[in-house]
């Protein structure tokens, strides 16, 4: 009798691990496509392919790194979301900027360039994206040119929350570099507003300037809604950037959705195989198992 109460009891908790397990929110697993761009070359020809690959190994998600002239990898914006979302793939985020010109910004004038922002907001709203980010920028020689820049990402923004948009600015390591003794990160920080712009932290590039990412989550809470996931090679390769730390603040950063990105392998794999190893990397890690639940 005994042993058959501690069966039934034994389960009764097997079926409430069971339920609990399918109510867990899936973890939204974004690739930078910039990752697997000669892996892509003729998109017409190899994104059926691709993508499917991606979702097989569990990627939920895509970014893209080709807009130009109001099409994504040279397809209409519904083409290429109607690709992604064939593959199980959904189209959440896109890099592409356009830079003021010397006399743009010795002027203050902006009018060509957020005409291109039109245009570029649209296709990207067509497309199903959520975020769009401007993938780098120049330091400025000086802080009247360190404010020209920041109203203008102010003014970009303002158009992309009038489309339903987020808009952000993706760091590399120059942004930590000083404008006339202001460390000119932080002065865009001061200067940008929030509701304007949010950052996508590259946390291998963080580290490369010698910064702390989780150190900038604290004095800047809530303002990194993305961030770029990546190592010297596959995630976790080098032993250097300290990814639970990442993970264990991403509620304090703000964190809606992370992107993996890959500038290469070491050589001794192809490009795909760093691709999937980062994302069983990621899988795999008791930090992202505990982290902050990301918003769909």
């Amino acid at each position: 009798m005994k042993k058959q109460i501690f069966l039934l009891m034994a389960l009764a908790v097997t079926a409430i691990f069971e339920v609990s397990a399918k109510s867990l929110p899936k973890k939204q697993m974004a690739l930078q496509l910039y990752s697997i761009r000669g892996e892509i070359g003729d998109y017409s020809q190899t994104h059926e392919r691709l993508f499917k690959e991606l979702a097989a190994m569990g990627y939920t998600a895509v970014e893209a790194a080709s807009y130009g002239d109001g099409k994504l990898y040279g397809v209409s914006p519904e083409q290429y979301r109607q690709d992604c979302l064939a593959a199980g793939l959904e189209p959440i985020s896109s890099h592409t900027t356009r830079g003021l010109s010397e006399q743009e910004l010795k002027n203050h004038d902006f009018t060509e360039a957020l005409k291109w922002w039109d245009q570029c907001i649209d296709t990207h709203k067509r497309a199903g994206c959520k975020y769009i980010v401007t993938p780098w920028g120049p330091v400025p020689g000086n802080l009247k040119d360190a404010q020209t820049l920041c109203d203008y990402h102010n003014a970009i923004g303002e158009k992309c929350n009038a489309a339903g948009i987020k808009y952000g600015y993706h760091t590399h390591s120059h942004e930590f570099q000083k404008v006339e003794g202001q460390v000119w990160i932080e002065y865009m920080m001061d200067h940008v507003s929030p509701s304007n712009m949010f950052w996508q932290m590259d946390v291998y590039w963080c580290m490369m300037a010698q910064q702390s990412p989780v150190y900038y989550f604290k004095k800047y809470p809530g303002r990194f809604k993305l961030l770029h996931i990546k190592d010297k090679y596959e995630l976790g390769q080098s032993g250097m950037v300290g990814f639970d730390a990442i993970f264990n603040n991403a509620g304090l950063c703000g964190l809606e959705n992370y992107v993996v990105e890959l500038e290469g392998t070491d050589g001794s794999i192809d490009i795909m195989e760093g691709v999937r190893r980062s994302i069983n990397y990621l899988r795999g890690s008791s930090f992202v198992a505990k982290s902050y639940p990301l918003k769909k």
